[in-house]
């Protein structure tokens, strides 16, 4: 059975759904079946939302503040569950909430859901992935056309209601692209991290 809750690095991730409304080249979920302490992150079928509430209920969280949504899916492919497992981790076990997603969710769910996520989300990290339409649509295969746009966007309507929004970018990069991302950062307002790939 695949893990709802597991760590990595210093933080516990919930991995909530395995849908995903991409299909990146270099997604890990194609090299290994699990991530830090989960052997296994392939539900058989996707979690109901009171099994990962459960799931978070019944964790010790000792020694962790947050909760990452971010496993085998996007997390905004699983909304309801997402924003009532975001809301339980914050009123009930005190923690700081993070959500990592490919910025797709308003496409996802056919409306803006981020003065939904805002009320229980404390961080928004978007994989951008490419600096520009062409790159992204070659690379993170959406099921949308205009997927960077719409990434956009989403990203601009975090940062008008969520505490912190990032960028994330992977250093696989080319030094030309990275710097067109760090350019887009800027024009955007929104910080980028560069993560080392692992």
């Amino acid at each position: 059975m695949a893990d709802i809750l597991y760590t990595y690095k210093n933080s516990v991730y919930a991995n909530i759904t395995n849908k995903c409304n991409c299909s990146c080249t270099f997604c890990i979920r194609s090299q290994k079946d699990g991530l830090g302490s989960a052997d296994n992150l392939w539900h058989e079928k996707n979690p109901t939302k009171d099994e990962v509430l459960d799931a978070i209920r019944n964790y010790d969280f000792s020694g962790f503040d947050e909760l990452v949504f971010c496993g085998y899916g996007e997390p905004t492919c699983a909304l309801d569950t997402l924003l009532a497992a975001a809301k339980l981790a914050k009123e009930e076990k005190g923690l700081k909430t993070r959500l990592n997603t490919n910025g797709l969710g308003n496409e996802e769910n056919g409306r803006n859901i981020v003065p939904e996520l805002s009320e229980v989300i404390d961080s928004v990290s978007i994989s951008l992935n490419a600096p520009d339409a062409k790159k992204y649509q070659e690379v993170s295969r959406p099921k949308y056309d205009n997927g960077f746009d719409k990434m956009v966007d989403f990203a601009g309507k975090c940062k008008d209601q969520v505490k912190e929004v990032k960028w994330s970018i992977v250093d696989v990069l080319s030094e030309e692209d990275i710097e067109k991302c760090k350019k887009l950062s800027f024009n955007t307002g929104i910080e980028l991290r560069i993560r080392h790939f692992s």
